[in-house]
């Protein structure tokens, strides 16, 4: 599950949990991947090796190439998302960390705190929001649809718990 709840590292927060989105394919698999298709499509060029059709097919095959190890680069980088969520006796905090490095931060009583599951009407199936001191945050948005359903259970349990 990418996300979890972490041993806190303060005396003062009780709960803390970390969430993140999944990564599937690691170093190792980025680099076999781009060796592979690199291997797949430089095959046709072996018959005409030698000629001028190889000059002409080649920069297209590293063109083709160079536009997958792109494309899975930033996907990567757009995936670098880390959302934590703190729960103190007097304050609630949700701290968003964005790809491009911009932090946005909500703060709240966790008295007050509102966990909604949002079935439809959301900008995807069963969006969390939490609820409390004249807003209304996403949490979670980047799990899958049942990592949220676990997700606004889990928050739910603990937020009842804590009141």
């Amino acid at each position: 599950m990418p996300y979890e709840w972490t041993p806190p590292t303060d005396s003062e927060i009780e709960h803390q949990m970390d969430l993140w989105p999944y990564g599937s394919l690691p170093n190792k698999g980025f680099a076999a991947f781009i060796m592979t298709t690199f291997t797949l499509l430089s095959l046709p060029l072996y018959v005409v090796m030698g000629t001028l059709v190889f000059w002409g097919l080649f920069p297209f095959i590293l063109l083709a190439v160079w536009g997958i190890w792109f494309a899975l680069r930033k996907n990567v980088r757009d995936r670098s998302i880390l959302e934590r969520l703190s729960i103190q006796a007097q304050e609630c905090t949700l701290t968003r960390q964005n790809p491009k490095g911009d932090v946005q931060n909500w703060n709240c009583n966790p008295f007050w705190v509102r966990v909604h599951l949002h079935e439809t009407g959301g900008p995807v199936p069963n969006y969390v929001t939490l609820s409390g001191n004249g807003r209304e945050v996403e949490i979670g948005a980047f799990l899958s649809e049942d990592e949220r359903k676990a997700l606004y259970q889990d928050l739910k349990d603990r937020f009842h718990a804590y009141r």
